[in-house]
């Protein structure tokens, strides 16, 4: 099968699993906008969020190392799993050492019991899940996706609306959907007979360590961008508001299912062409592509969010789309950032992902303390947005030793500014008319920038429909 088609194979399997989640995630938003106040989403998407941000740092990144590991043929795969089962309930352990910490942080103190619950079950699940990946799974990892969420809507539906459990029930439901999600996996993968104490081997624990180490900065500063903002949100504005983040922060899921369904077959594709010669022109032609995609699908959705915010969520959330432009732009960078981190995955060079990682977690901290007391909800999209982009040109800048690649800045400038100017627009409130007529000039525009995605698209299609003798 050719790299081109394996691909597009690839993407569109774990686009039917993303698409499904993204879907239910989305419709499950104006549930909790319904049933819980902003204040209580608030505290239970701060709690949520403050697991998830832990799970790299307590399992030592093993969900990274597996789905490597378990491509190689030179160490077994059950050595692979065993040793990382084994290093994340040690991390589980030695995680215990936080909890002063967490108990400084207001407003959710009295659930640290929930988030260590949630902890342990999403350690395995994730592990799980990669390691599926990396066997070449991709089908049953893209349905325990869909799986995963719609478990979560069903239990939310269950606990929230029946029973009227407010916070609790939210979180129960998140629990249970991935303790769900990882027996599912546990069955299919038969992890249950792979798993074993004797199979934890001092190399492998090694080896996984050694490559995963680099990836643990990685993880932490990319949640400072996506999750620090909460905490400046809770400290300089209050709660409640980030009850408004909470939500303004579903909308870019939208675009992000394009951005995670392409790097979860990106990263299969950049390890497997990367000892191929022709390897440049394969990254080229794939970065150009997505680079399209992902402005114009932006462009579509700014245009679309105030309608989106009227018809969908509660009065008392509506200001918060004027936050969602800008963090539909940093989504972009983010997503250019992960091409490029596949890059380093591929040729097993993690220490780059640390360092530009760093330059963007420490970019996100400093913007964080500057724009928000002054701009509020609209300084954390701006941090979100200018941290992503630090971190994608330093990638560019330093996987030039890897790979060569000619990055079109004149194209990607382009794309911006026509954005910001569209984000603009609507935030002064103009007549419809004239929003409407704005609005169709700068459609012709970002089409005429990116009219090279339609040549760039056919050579894909080609090449994805071409026989292929080893097919």
């Amino acid at each position: 099968m050719n790299s081109y088609k394996k691909l597009v194979n690839n993407s569109i399997i774990f686009s039917i699993g993303n698409l499904g989640s993204k879907i239910v995630s989305f419709i499950l938003v104006p549930l909790y906008t319904y049933y819980l106040s902003a204040t209580e989403f608030g505290t239970v998407d701060l709690v949520v969020t403050t697991s998830t941000m832990l799970v790299p740092v307590v399992s030592l990144s093993m969900q990274d190392a597996v789905m490597r590991f378990v491509m190689d043929d030179r160490q077994k795969k059950d050595f692979v799993i065993s040793s990382a089962f084994f290093i994340g309930f040690v991390g589980l352990i030695a995680s215990l050492l936080l909890l002063p910490v967490l108990n400084l942080i207001p407003s959710f103190n009295k659930y640290i019991g929930a988030i260590y619950l949630l902890l342990l079950v999403e350690i395995f699940e994730i592990i799980s899940s990669q390691y599926a990946r990396g066997i070449g799974e991709t089908k049953l990892f893209a349905f325990n996706g869909f799986l995963l969420t719609l478990n979560t809507g069903l239990l939310n539906l269950l606990f929230i609306v029946l029973l009227d459990l407010g916070i609790n029930g939210y979180l129960l439901a998140t629990t249970l959907s991935y303790l769900i999600s990882f027996i599912f996996l546990l069955i299919k993968l038969e992890l249950y007979k792979k798993v074993k104490l004797a199979s934890v081997k001092k190399f492998v624990v090694k080896d996984l360590v050694q490559y995963s180490l680099p990836m643990i900065p990685n993880s932490i500063m990319w949640a400072l961008i996506n999750a620090s903002s909460r905490y400046f949100i809770l400290f300089y504005l209050g709660i409640s508001y980030n009850g408004l983040f909470a939500v303004a922060s579903r909308i870019p899921a939208i675009i992000n299912i394009i951005s995670s369904v392409f790097s979860q077959a990106w990263q299969l594709s950049a390890i497997e062409e990367y000892e191929n010669a022709s390897k440049s022109k394969f990254y080229n032609n794939i970065f150009d592509v997505l680079c399209s995609v992902m402005f114009l699908s932006t462009f579509f959705i700014i245009t679309l969010l105030k309608p989106m915010f009227n018809i969908l969520f509660d009065v008392q959330y509506y200001e918060a789309w004027k936050v969602v432009p800008f963090m539909l732009i940093g989504i972009v960078f983010s997503a250019f950032s992960s091409f490029f981190g596949g890059i380093y995955i591929a040729s097993k060079k993690t220490q780059g992902v640390l360092k530009t990682s760093v330059y963007g977690g420490i970019s996100s901290l400093i913007l964080n303390i500057l724009l928000i007391p002054r701009l509020g909800l609209i300084g954390t999209g701006i941090s979100s947005l200018i941290s992503f982009f630090i971190m994608f040109f330093s990638r560019a800048i330093d996987t030039r030793k890897l790979v060569s690649l000619n990055i079109n800045w004149k194209k990607i400038l382009a794309n911006v500014t026509i954005l910001l100017i569209l984000t603009i627009i609507l935030l002064l409130n103009l007549k419809i008319y004239l929003e409407v007529v704005f609005i169709l000039l700068l459609l012709i525009f970002i089409i005429l920038v990116n009219k090279v995605i339609f040549i760039n698209f056919k050579i894909i299609l080609f090449n994805f429909l071409k026989k292929n003798k080893e097919y």
